[in-house]
């Protein structure tokens, strides 16, 4: 949306207003007062004067760089640095239980592959046993075989024989009734 009438002559006024003097930090951590606009500081600087502010009847309600009041910056930079110790605090304090749980759960992992492999050696024990167990029955299960062949063949003997029987019965019939 385009601005308008006294909305474009304020917000035009605003770009022409000269950038104000930036503010000189104390990096030594002094809150000593740099003094009044135009006289010379302690340390041998002059206090940039701020400009004056301009009063116009079409400004609109819209506020200009210099009437924007400036907050303390050594209290907004302490504040900043505050809140990232309590961020990065926070961060830490996240990764490091991260870190815990991991180990936490490396240990319990540890264990249970410890425990498979007790209960594989045992598995293993008990395949030997087995195995020699059927080895030692093997010549039993051979001698079973054999035996069952040898039935095999008696009960087709049997049949056989059965059969003979049956037909050597029918031609004594036929004999008898002769």
């Amino acid at each position: 949306m385009a601005a308008t009438g006294e909305e474009a002559a304020a917000m035009d006024s605003i770009s022409r207003v000269p950038p104000a003097h930036p503010t000189v930090l104390s990096l030594g951590g002094s809150s000593e007062t740099r003094g009044e606009p135009g006289e010379t500081a302690a340390d041998g600087q002059v206090v940039p004067a701020a400009p004056k502010k301009p009063t116009s009847s079409s400004d609109g309600g819209v506020e200009t760089a210099e009437e924007a009041v400036e907050p303390d910056i050594n209290e907004l930079c302490t504040d900043m640095f505050d809140k990232m110790a309590v961020f990065l605090q926070g961060e830490l304090t996240g990764t490091c239980e991260d870190y815990r749980l991991l180990e936490n759960m490396n240990k319990l992992t540890s264990l249970k592959y410890m425990e498979m492999k007790d209960i594989s050696i045992n598995i293993s024990r008990n395949l030997q046993d087995l195995n020699l167990k059927y080895a030692s029955l093997q010549p039993y299960l051979e001698q079973i075989n054999q035996i069952e062949e040898q039935v095999s063949s008696l009960e087709q003997a049997a049949y056989k024989l059965d059969t003979y029987s049956k037909k050597l019965e029918a031609k004594f019939k036929k004999l008898e009734k002769r």
